[in-house]
């Protein structure tokens, strides 16, 4: 460690020289001191990024856990556990290679394969250019876990999570981003605009619950049998309140951070993330508050995620004026999503079809539209172009993999498993020990709106003490 400072406090001053004008001799050339104290800045910023990034699933795990019913947030820990756990192996082992390897016709990643681009005394920019991606990986795998929460088998959703880690979210991303490293996707060389993800990572997630969401099919009690909407609430709107405050903060890894690079270029996306998120937020309570007749917690909520998920491929190349108008659409656009889904019979518990797939799609043609060199037709059509192939590479592929599952070894829980709660019967446990759980709405969210939060739970009094 003190030889670590030495060198560092040294690097400084010959930095520091060089900007002084200062023509002493010194151990490294000045304009080598100034590289590698940025180079080593870089590392410091990408790491502690990605440290951000990670938060997000305790953000994920939150909001899907206060969205839905407290007999399930044991099943909804260990499937967000378990996302990023098998997550990084997968990615680790295969994944990471086919989205950054050497590409053949910008399709598919072939070396770099378990972590093997690195070796011992080389570049460490491997390791920690890894670590920043694999926490997106996992993000694309989390996001479907909302979508098919309290109906699914966890040792089929484990399979799926290893495999969208390894295969669905790696191609795609080889597309858009392989050439951040040693690829070149065919995507990129169109002039593909994703800064941060809006479809490399929430698109992708977005597509893969959709088709979760469709093989699975809604839950038990979730429509009536003349097809009206009867909301099932969630247990606890404070989770989900906690987990959408911690995803934004995540965010200002996830944009800012995707530069990785320690520059002044970062306090343009922190401006544009924030706005976007704080303009979806209002639109979003303004609509609801239009439609229900009062200001609906869940959909606000969302709201702030879509925005956040809305300017995450323009973050870097819009205004911040555009970013505001970016979270507005974001805003109204995942109100109507969500009632568009329900109406289809599509149930989707925490809205992460909305959030992520509809509203990734709107922040990449967003970052077209309002790209700041100017209005292109050229540069929109790639965008839809780009948004297609996400589209059709991710939802086939999903549903093909969902309903192999299903066919084998069975995707859904059983009815009575289902009734019973996926904590008991998937996990043998309880997240609530002390409290009784009763399958009726109260406790936060409008029952008007469709996916409305809050289920009452009832305190059990402990037994009087022995005398």
């Amino acid at each position: 460690m003190k030889k670590r400072l030495i060198t560092f406090t040294a690097l400084l001053v010959a930095a520091s020289s060089a900007w002084a004008g200062d023509d002493t001799p010194t151990a490294l050339t000045n304009r080598d001191a100034i590289a590698l104290v940025q180079e080593h800045a870089n590392f410091v910023w990408t790491l502690v990024a990605a440290c951000l990034v990670f938060f997000m699933q305790a953000g994920f795990a939150l909001v899907e856990a206060g969205f839905t019913r407290a007999k399930n947030v044991i099943n909804i820990m260990m499937k967000n556990l378990m996302d990023f756990s098998m997550g990084s192996l997968a990615y680790w082992a295969v994944g990471f290679g086919l989205m950054f390897g050497v590409s053949k016709g910008g399709f598919i990643g072939t070396s770099g394969f378990f972590l093997s681009d690195y070796t011992p005394g080389g570049d460490p920019w491997i390791l920690a250019f890894w670590m920043f991606q694999v926490v997106f990986a996992a993000t694309a795998a989390t996001i479907v876990s909302g979508a098919m929460a309290e109906r699914t088998k966890f040792s089929a959703y484990l399979i799926y999570s290893v495999l969208i880690s390894a295969i669905i979210y790696p191609i795609f991303g080889s597309w858009a981003w392989g050439g951040l490293l040693n690829g070149s996707g065919w995507l990129e060389k169109l002039g593909f605009i994703d800064f941060a993800g809006s479809t490399v990572v929430h698109s992708v997630g977005g597509w893969a619950a959709l088709a979760g969401a469709m093989v699975l099919g809604p839950r038990m009690g979730k429509y009536t049998k003349d097809g009206k909407v009867k909301p099932i609430l969630g247990h606890n709107i404070g989770l989900a309140a906690l987990g959408v405050f911690i995803l934004w903060l995540g965010w200002f890894g996830f944009n800012p951070g995707s530069t990785t690079t320690a520059d002044k270029s970062i306090a343009m996306i922190f401006v544009n993330t924030n706005l976007s998120a704080a303009s979806a937020s209002v639109a979003a309570m303004v609509v609801s508050w239009i439609i229900f007749g009062k200001p609906e917690v869940g959909m606000s909520l969302n709201g702030a995620l879509a925005g956040l998920v809305g300017i995450t491929a323009g973050c870097a190349n819009v205004t911040p004026t555009s970013a505001i108008i970016i979270g507005l659409i974001a805003g109204v656009l995942v109100v109507f999503s969500v009632l568009f889904f329900d109406k289809c019979r599509i149930d989707d518990p925490v809205g992460a079809i909305s959030v992520h797939g509809v509203c990734g799609a709107w922040g990449t043609l967003a970052a077209g539209i309002f790209d700041m060199g100017g209005f292109s037709m050229s540069v929109v059509t790639v965008q839809l172009i780009g948004i297609a192939a996400c589209f059709a590479w991710t939802f086939p592929t999903a549903f093909g993999l969902f309903k192999l599952l299903e066919k084998t070894m069975g995707l859904r829980v059983s009815p009575e498993e289902e009734m019973e709660g996926l904590d008991l019967c998937e996990h043998g446990g309880t997240a609530y020990p002390n409290f009784e759980v009763f399958n009726y709405g109260g406790g936060g969210g409008s029952p008007k709106a469709a996916g409305g939060m809050g289920e009452a739970v009832a305190l059990k009094r402990p037994p009087e003490p022995a005398h």
